[in-house]
């Protein structure tokens, strides 16, 4: 827990899909073996958590929603064949970040999956620079190549390296809708008409409505999969 505060504590309006409040913990304890630690051997301290689930799925008809979408599935589909781990997240605070341990995770899913004699693992990746461009959308994004030809985007990028096949954008991966009094708590600042405005962090602008109250942020992924 500490690990994943470290990483994601400025996303934590994250956790406020409907998903992940109802289903997210409960799963993560019912699939205890699915959830990954890496250590450091000098030290003895965790540096990367890795978080996944096994569901049901077609590799190559995964829906726009994502993350939520792997939550409720994995969550509702007790007692039903399951061919694929879904992956939830990989931590890694700050500071030992750009060391390859991202990738190590990646990876680890990868050998779970085998050892369990599923077919592979899909992800709905939050793009790293995203944030960066919250009014571009999603299936534009994901077009965007650097100067050598690659992926633009460097999480995106290291997936493709790591064997990762681009399925599709889930433009619904997390939806989170709550009063604007939360999103002013979460943004620092006040809203004082309706419209869009960009998050530190987030992917998208969120949507404020006075008249009703709440606003409203849709957070893009994009699905890869990785087929054994």
């Amino acid at each position: 827990m500490a690990i994943e505060q470290a990483a994601w504590g400025s996303l934590g309006f994250l956790n406020f899909t409907r998903a992940h409040f109802e289903f997210y913990q409960d799963l993560l304890d019912e699939h205890a073996d699915c959830q990954l630690c890496l250590v450091d051997e000098a030290t003895g301290y965790p540096v990367a958590v890795g978080n996944c689930v096994p569901l049901a799925c077609d590799f190559n008809n995964l829906p726009p929603e994502g993350w939520d979408w792997i939550v409720e599935s994995a969550a509702q589909g007790a007692g039903k064949p399951r061919n694929a781990l879904g992956a939830l997240a990989i931590s890694v605070p700050g500071i030992h970040r750009s060391k390859g341990l991202a990738r190590r995770m990646i990876e680890e899913f990868q050998s779970l999956a085998a050892r369990k004699g599923l077919d592979g693992v899909i992800a709905p990746v939050r793009p790293s620079s995203k944030h960066l461009h919250p009014f571009i959308p999603i299936d534009d994004y994901i077009g965007w190549k650097n100067e050598s030809g690659r992926l633009f985007d460097p999480w995106l990028r290291s997936h493709a390296s790591a064997g990762g096949k681009i399925i599709k954008p889930a433009p619904r991966s997390m939806v989170v809708e709550e009063p604007v009094a939360f999103w002013e708590m979460w943004s620092g600042r006040t809203f004082e008409e309706s419209g869009e405005y960009a998050l530190p962090g987030a992917l998208m602008p969120v949507s404020i409505d006075l008249e009703r109250g709440c606003g409203r942020y849709v957070e893009p992924n994009v699905w890869f999969a990785y087929q054994n």
